[in-house]
Protein backbone atom coordinates (compact mmCIF):
# COMPACT_ATOMS: atom_id res chain seq x y z
CA UNK A 1 0.00 0.00 0.00
CA UNK A 2 2.79 2.43 0.89
CA UNK A 3 4.59 1.57 -2.33
CA UNK A 4 1.45 2.34 -4.36
CA UNK A 5 0.96 5.65 -2.55
CA UNK A 6 4.61 6.57 -3.11
CA UNK A 7 4.32 5.67 -6.79
CA UNK A 8 1.19 7.78 -7.25
CA UNK A 9 2.72 10.76 -5.44
CA UNK A 10 5.97 10.57 -7.39
CA UNK A 11 4.18 10.45 -10.76
CA UNK A 12 1.83 13.25 -9.73
CA UNK A 13 4.76 15.50 -8.76
CA UNK A 14 6.63 15.09 -12.06
CA UNK A 15 6.97 18.33 -13.98
CA UNK A 16 4.80 18.63 -17.07
CA UNK A 17 6.73 17.74 -20.20
CA UNK A 18 6.59 19.89 -23.27
CA UNK A 19 4.33 18.68 -26.03
CA UNK A 20 6.37 19.58 -29.10
CA UNK A 21 4.18 19.68 -32.18
CA UNK A 22 6.75 21.06 -34.61
CA UNK A 23 10.40 22.03 -34.18
CA UNK A 24 11.02 25.77 -34.74
CA UNK A 25 13.54 25.11 -37.53
CA UNK A 26 10.99 22.96 -39.37
CA UNK A 27 8.35 25.72 -39.06
CA UNK A 28 10.76 28.30 -40.48
CA UNK A 29 11.68 26.04 -43.40
CA UNK A 30 7.99 25.44 -44.16
CA UNK A 31 7.32 29.17 -44.31
CA UNK A 32 9.99 29.62 -46.96
CA UNK A 33 9.18 26.51 -49.04
CA UNK A 34 12.14 24.59 -47.60
CA UNK A 35 14.69 27.33 -48.32
CA UNK A 36 14.90 29.37 -45.10
CA UNK A 37 17.01 32.53 -45.19
CA UNK A 38 19.73 33.22 -42.65
CA UNK A 39 18.35 34.22 -39.24
CA UNK A 40 18.49 37.92 -38.37
CA UNK A 41 18.45 39.61 -34.99
CA UNK A 42 16.67 42.72 -33.79
CA UNK A 43 18.38 44.24 -30.77
CA UNK A 44 15.94 45.68 -28.26
CA UNK A 45 16.69 49.28 -27.38
CA UNK A 46 14.83 51.14 -24.62
CA UNK A 47 11.99 52.16 -26.93
CA UNK A 48 11.41 48.64 -28.24
CA UNK A 49 11.65 47.13 -24.76
CA UNK A 50 9.08 49.62 -23.48
CA UNK A 51 6.72 48.86 -26.37
CA UNK A 52 7.06 45.10 -25.83
CA UNK A 53 6.45 45.55 -22.10
CA UNK A 54 3.31 47.50 -22.97
CA UNK A 55 2.07 44.66 -25.19
CA UNK A 56 3.09 41.81 -22.88
CA UNK A 57 2.15 43.54 -19.62
CA UNK A 58 5.59 42.59 -18.26
CA UNK A 59 9.25 43.13 -19.17
CA UNK A 60 10.58 41.19 -22.15
CA UNK A 61 13.36 38.99 -20.78
CA UNK A 62 15.76 39.02 -23.72
CA UNK A 63 18.08 41.60 -25.23
CA UNK A 64 17.30 40.58 -28.79
CA UNK A 65 14.75 38.69 -30.87
CA UNK A 66 15.68 36.36 -33.69
CA UNK A 67 13.65 36.32 -36.89
CA UNK A 68 13.85 35.27 -40.53
CA UNK A 69 13.05 37.56 -43.44
CA UNK A 70 12.50 37.05 -47.13
CA UNK A 71 11.07 40.04 -48.99
CA UNK A 72 7.90 41.26 -47.26
CA UNK A 73 7.67 38.08 -45.17
CA UNK A 74 9.04 37.71 -41.65
CA UNK A 75 8.90 34.63 -39.44
CA UNK A 76 9.03 34.82 -35.66
CA UNK A 77 9.36 32.04 -33.08
CA UNK A 78 8.25 33.49 -29.77
CA UNK A 79 7.68 32.25 -26.23
CA UNK A 80 5.22 33.56 -23.68
CA UNK A 81 4.08 32.18 -20.36
CA UNK A 82 0.48 31.02 -20.19
CA UNK A 83 -0.06 30.40 -16.50
CA UNK A 84 3.31 29.07 -15.39
CA UNK A 85 5.23 27.72 -18.38
CA UNK A 86 6.22 28.84 -21.87
CA UNK A 87 4.10 28.34 -24.93
CA UNK A 88 6.15 28.47 -28.15
CA UNK A 89 4.44 29.88 -31.23
CA UNK A 90 5.62 30.32 -34.81
CA UNK A 91 4.14 33.35 -36.58
CA UNK A 92 4.54 34.38 -40.19
CA UNK A 93 3.79 37.98 -41.15
CA UNK A 94 3.50 39.13 -44.73
CA UNK A 95 2.70 42.68 -45.79
CA UNK A 96 1.72 43.56 -42.23
CA UNK A 97 -0.79 40.72 -41.79
CA UNK A 98 -0.60 37.34 -40.10
CA UNK A 99 -0.19 34.68 -42.76
CA UNK A 100 0.37 31.72 -40.41
CA UNK A 101 0.22 31.16 -36.65
CA UNK A 102 1.03 27.76 -35.18
CA UNK A 103 1.63 26.53 -31.65
CA UNK A 104 4.97 24.72 -31.84
CA UNK A 105 5.31 23.58 -28.20
CA UNK A 106 2.98 23.61 -25.23
CA UNK A 107 4.21 23.08 -21.67
CA UNK A 108 1.20 23.97 -19.50
CA UNK A 109 -1.05 21.42 -17.81
CA UNK A 110 -4.20 22.97 -19.32
CA UNK A 111 -5.13 25.24 -22.17
CA UNK A 112 -3.60 23.04 -24.88
CA UNK A 113 -6.65 23.63 -27.06
CA UNK A 114 -4.91 26.72 -28.45
CA UNK A 115 -2.89 24.37 -30.68
CA UNK A 116 -5.93 23.47 -32.81
CA UNK A 117 -6.73 24.99 -36.20
CA UNK A 118 -10.17 26.15 -35.03
CA UNK A 119 -8.36 28.55 -32.72
CA UNK A 120 -5.25 29.54 -34.72
CA UNK A 121 -7.28 30.14 -37.92
CA UNK A 122 -8.83 33.17 -36.22
CA UNK A 123 -5.51 35.02 -36.49
CA UNK A 124 -5.14 34.74 -40.26
CA UNK A 125 -5.07 38.12 -42.04
CA UNK A 126 -5.18 40.09 -38.79
CA UNK A 127 -3.06 43.22 -38.48
CA UNK A 128 -2.33 45.79 -35.77
CA UNK A 129 -4.71 48.67 -35.39
CA UNK A 130 -4.07 51.89 -33.54
CA UNK A 131 -3.46 51.28 -29.84
CA UNK A 132 -1.76 47.92 -30.46
CA UNK A 133 -5.07 46.15 -30.96
CA UNK A 134 -5.62 43.19 -33.25
CA UNK A 135 -7.85 44.04 -36.22
CA UNK A 136 -10.29 41.22 -35.42
CA UNK A 137 -11.90 39.49 -32.48
CA UNK A 138 -10.38 36.27 -31.14
CA UNK A 139 -12.87 33.91 -29.51
CA UNK A 140 -11.60 32.56 -26.22
CA UNK A 141 -11.65 28.93 -25.10
CA UNK A 142 -13.26 27.96 -21.82
CA UNK A 143 -10.54 26.74 -19.46
CA UNK A 144 -7.74 28.14 -21.63
CA UNK A 145 -8.02 31.85 -20.93
CA UNK A 146 -4.37 32.36 -19.98
CA UNK A 147 -3.12 30.38 -22.98
CA UNK A 148 -5.37 32.40 -25.29
CA UNK A 149 -4.03 35.64 -23.82
CA UNK A 150 -0.44 34.45 -24.28
CA UNK A 151 -1.01 33.60 -27.96
CA UNK A 152 -2.72 36.95 -28.59
CA UNK A 153 0.22 38.77 -27.01
CA UNK A 154 2.69 36.89 -29.19
CA UNK A 155 0.67 37.76 -32.30
CA UNK A 156 0.81 41.44 -31.36
CA UNK A 157 4.55 41.27 -30.66
CA UNK A 158 5.24 39.64 -34.03
CA UNK A 159 3.11 42.20 -35.88
CA UNK A 160 4.79 45.09 -34.10
CA UNK A 161 8.32 43.78 -34.64
CA UNK A 162 7.50 43.10 -38.30
CA UNK A 163 6.68 46.81 -38.67
CA UNK A 164 9.99 47.79 -37.13
CA UNK A 165 12.13 45.68 -39.47
CA UNK A 166 10.34 46.63 -42.70
CA UNK A 167 12.04 49.34 -44.83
Amino acid sequence: MRFLLLLVLSVWSLPAQADIYLEPQAFVKQQFAGNAPQAKVIWLNKTLKAKLADILKHEYAGLRVRYWQGGQRTVWVLNEIGKEKNITVGITIEQGKIRQLQVLAFRESRGWEVKHDFFTRQFLSLFLKEGMLLSGHIDSITGATLSVRAVKKMAKVALYLHQTVQP
